[in-house]
């Protein structure tokens, strides 16, 4: 018995001391900087060309260059902002083959996702999505394409929150700032609001109906769609 208490608070003493492991911090300065530079970049506030002046951004974060270069530096490595020798640092400009490999990421993960959603969906689900439908719709009746992209954005986003999959979630938040910066260039490739409003319609119906094949179908479609009117733009 007492060998057994030896062991366990030998046990005990080794695990408090884990080098391994160390005290869980309040998120950093840069990683809230990090958060608002991705939201704008996503939002079109930076949009894709720009230059990022770190002392601009400085003063207006009211921080040091420390954990603005830090922040930057995480959004190099995500890919969404570029350094250039001598020159500084870019939002990044998705160029065509990117702009084709987004959409066959996008076209793969929400057929998935979709399919899902059409086998096993709840109408509280399909209430939801609906509802998304019909802001789309009163946008584009009111001309109003960046709400229009808003709601656009919010469908595809609830269509896989809705699929219940960890993964699927997970691998669809890698590619929402880029599909987000996608959505705000297609506002100006809108000719026709109302088509772009009936696309998602049709996805509705036929998730609503428990046609996997024709949901992704609609979505297959819907995707070479947009894309179409990315390259043209």
């Amino acid at each position: 018995m007492i060998v057994n208490n030896l062991a366990e608070e030998q046990k005990d003493r080794m695990t408090m001391t884990d080098p391994t492991f160390q005290r869980v911090n309040r998120e950093s300065t840069a990683t809230l900087i990090t958060r608002q530079l991705r939201e704008g970049i996503m939002n079109g506030h930076l949009p894709a060309g720009a230059q990022l002046s770190e002392a601009s951004l400085a003063q207006e974060f009211g921080v040091s260059r420390g954990p603005l270069r830090e922040a930057t530096q995480r959004l190099v490595q995500e890919g969404l902002v570029r350094s250039e020798l001598n020159r500084g640092l870019f939002v990044k400009e998705l160029d065509e083959a990117e702009i084709r490999d987004l959409y066959v990421a996008r076209t793969a993960l929400e057929t998935a996702a979709a399919r899902i959603v059409a086998r096993d969906g709840s109408a509280t689900t399909l209430q939801r999505l609906r509802r998304v439908q019909e802001d789309m719709r009163t946008a584009a009746e009111s001309g109003d394409l960046p709400k229009l992209s808003d709601a656009d954005f919010a469908f595809h986003h609830l269509l896989v929150e809705a699929s219940a999959s960890p993964r699927l979630r997970r691998m669809h938040e890698t590619l929402m700032v880029e599909t987000r910066m996608c959505l705000t260039a297609l506002e100006e490739t809108y000719f026709d609001p109302e088509e772009q409003v009936d696309e998602h319609h049709r996805i509705t119906e036929a998730i609503a109906a428990g046609d996997e094949a024709a949901v992704v179908a609609e979505i297959e479609e819907h995707m070479q769609e947009a894309l179409d009117r990315l390259i043209r733009g």
